[in-house]
């Protein structure tokens, strides 16, 4: 299968450079596999499409301030670092992005200020990514949310960050429910979620259940050999609960759909069915790479933002849809200007 067939035209006008006035205010486009229709809708219509028949299974991990500015300590060159993620939990080395990476060589200090500094160790393998060693004293994360900034996606231009605008991602990149600190990127589809909405789903009678996976750049990114099966997916880390293991499992046994929000949740939880045969408290890490004809073995629907053309995440939901539904609804999503990616729309696939 060639990554060929997973590419679309799309405008650059209708990728999001700002989320919806209010969050519930997206729109939604409703794909029905059994039917094969296409609707027009918002978010705030979600409740509509569920019952005491679903279960809604949500990733609450927390978007980390990663993005951080320095300087080169013997030249003053500014220097921008990117956390990715710790090589093992509560470590002091990370593996990041740094641009421009060509100006910096093994045992270069950057400083990014009194509290932290940052020194390569080695350059690894994908373009611009190093091997870092992180240098404070305290809490890394309390450090983080004094001196990082919110890490955007590259296609969201910020081109002058004032403080108000950096308070405004901070908060609209970050889903109502998010808990576990860990992420360098948000759960999209979770971003369109008000505490309100969650409570008429409550009121309702549909089943709500917590994962937590820390979202890694690599998700994102798109795939750049031409056979798919060539691609290496980025490892990134998750855990169930013993709570939520209870929920899906009781929901599975009753016959109920497991509603994922998100392709985070999809990976999370088909990964631990892989490895473990069942739904079971566990912390591991996932590299499963899901492309037609994956057979689902856990989630019956999701709810998910449109995609980059070309990426691992246009290719999961088109595993779970179809792949020409999928780039059917993407062509009538241009064609009715849905607005794409992190701060876009929204699609609801039955």
């Amino acid at each position: 299968m060639n990554i060929s067939d997973f590419d679309y035209e799309l405008p650059e006008n209708l990728i999001a450079q700002m989320p919806s006035d209010k969050r519930e205010n997206s729109r939604m486009m409703v794909l029905n596999r059994n039917h094969h229709t296409v609707e027009h809708k918002h978010f705030y219509d979600i409740v509509d499409y569920f019952s005491e028949n679903d279960l809604l299974v949500l990733n609450n991990t927390k978007v980390i301030p990663a993005r951080l500015f320095g300087t080169k300590e013997e030249t003053g060159a500014k220097i921008e670092v990117f956390l990715l993620n710790a090589t093992k939990e509560g470590s002091n080395e990370w593996e990041v992005l740094i641009k421009p990476s060509k100006r910096i060589k093994p045992n270069t200090i950057i400083n990014i200020n009194h509290e932290l500094k940052v020194i390569p160790v080695k350059k690894l393998e994908d373009a611009g990514e190093w091997l870092v060693k992180l240098v404070y004293e305290g809490d890394l994360f309390e450090i983080l949310h004094r001196v990082g900034n919110i890490p955007l996606p590259p296609y969201i231009e910020r081109k002058i960050q004032t403080e108000e605008q950096r308070k405004f991602d901070t908060e609209r990149y970050q889903t109502v429910y998010a808990k576990d600190e860990g992420s360098v990127a948000a759960p999209t589809a979770g971003l369109h979620f008000t505490a309100e909405i969650l409570q008429k789903l409550k009121d309702k009678g549909v089943g709500i259940a917590y994962i937590t996976l820390n979202v890694g750049l690599g998700t994102f990114r798109p795939v750049k050999c031409e056979n798919i099966l060539d691609h290496k997916m980025h490892s990134e880390i998750f855990e169930i609960s013993q709570e939520a293991s209870d929920k899906i499992n009781k929901a599975i046994k009753d016959g109920k759909n497991i509603v994922a929000i998100g392709t985070t949740t999809v990976r999370t939880l088909e990964t631990a069915y892989a490895k473990l045969g069942e739904i079971k408290p566990c912390k591991d890490h996932s590299e499963l790479f899901i492309y037609p004809p994956y057979e689902f073995k856990v989630v019956n629907k999701l709810l998910t933002n449109f995609h980059l053309p070309k990426s691992t995440l246009l290719m999961l939901v088109s595993a779970l849809a179809g792949k020409d539904f999928i780039l059917e609804g993407y062509k009538k999503a241009v064609e009715n200007k849905y607005r794409f990616f992190s701060y876009g729309d929204c699609m609801l696939i039955l």
